[in-house]
């Protein structure tokens, strides 16, 4: 099943075209990395993706929901983890997992199921009454992806969630994700980390709005002949910026 599908999506901010002519398809329980430095379009493409934003032009779909003419039933089947995701520093881990729980209207039935299997799933259950203003790096990221999967989302949107966490936590919450899968979940995540990239089934490599490359991680290294992602993504973008 075709989870995510854009058709020549294209946002422009003035004079500015962040996005141009984005078209592809994600397939459900698939990871999928969107890499490129900054500017190059990974934000833009999260919020049109996830009705925050409107495109200029093109449309896209999400579990078969269009993203802008049904924005409303988009958002119970999906999860949007920004760089920013908004704990509450002053309440506990326990107390912001009930917060969001409230947000997406997570029955009480549901919900303590839902926040014991999270806490275990995460590794927070020790920590749940800690204030999540005196977690670590590491465990913020942990507390806000339990809190984004609070109300069992279908989709999961990721917007650098490992930028500036230490590598031990980077390989846990990592490991987290992969436990995702085993429930069908659908992963979008943006990273400007290529290592990390690497673990993807499939990355999009983009640059100056522009998708340069889709395929696995194995076979763009195996067209520039090269041992990394990262010496795969600078030939490209050397190649790209001397053609124009």
């Amino acid at each position: 099943m075709i989870t995510i599908k854009t058709q020549g999506l294209t946002r422009k901010f003035g004079s500015l075209t962040a996005l141009d002519g984005l078209s592809l398809e994600v397939e459900e329980g698939e990871i999928f990395g969107l890499v490129g430095p900054d500017g190059a379009g990974k934000t833009t493409t999260m919020r049109l993706l996830t009705g925050i934003l409107n495109p200029t032009q093109g449309e896209a779909w999400v579990y078969e929901k269009h993203t802008v003419k049904e924005a409303e039933k988009l958002k119970e089947l999906i999860a949007y983890m920004s760089q920013r995701f908004g704990l509450y520093e002053e309440l506990t881990v326990l107390e912001n997992i009930n917060f969001y729980a409230d947000v997406y209207g997570v029955g009480k039935e549901k919900r303590q199921e839902a926040i014991e299997r999270l806490l275990g799933f995460s590794g927070l259950l020790p920590f749940k009454e800690r204030f999540a203003g005196k977690l670590s790096g590491g465990m913020k990221q942990k507390l806000g992806l339990a809190c984004a999967l609070i109300h069992t989302p279908r989709v999961l949107f990721l917007d650098e969630p490992t930028n500036g966490v230490d590598p031990v936590s980077r390989r846990d919450f990592w490991n987290i994700l992969y436990d995702l899968l085993k429930e069908k979940v659908t992963i979008f995540c943006s990273t400007c980390y290529l290592d990390e990239a690497e673990r993807c089934r499939r990355v999009g490599l983009m640059h100056k709005g522009r998708l340069l490359r889709c395929d696995t991680p194995e076979a763009i290294k195996k067209e520039c002949s090269v041992k990394t992602l990262e010496e795969a993504f600078v030939q490209i973008i050397k190649e790209t910026d001397k053609a124009n």
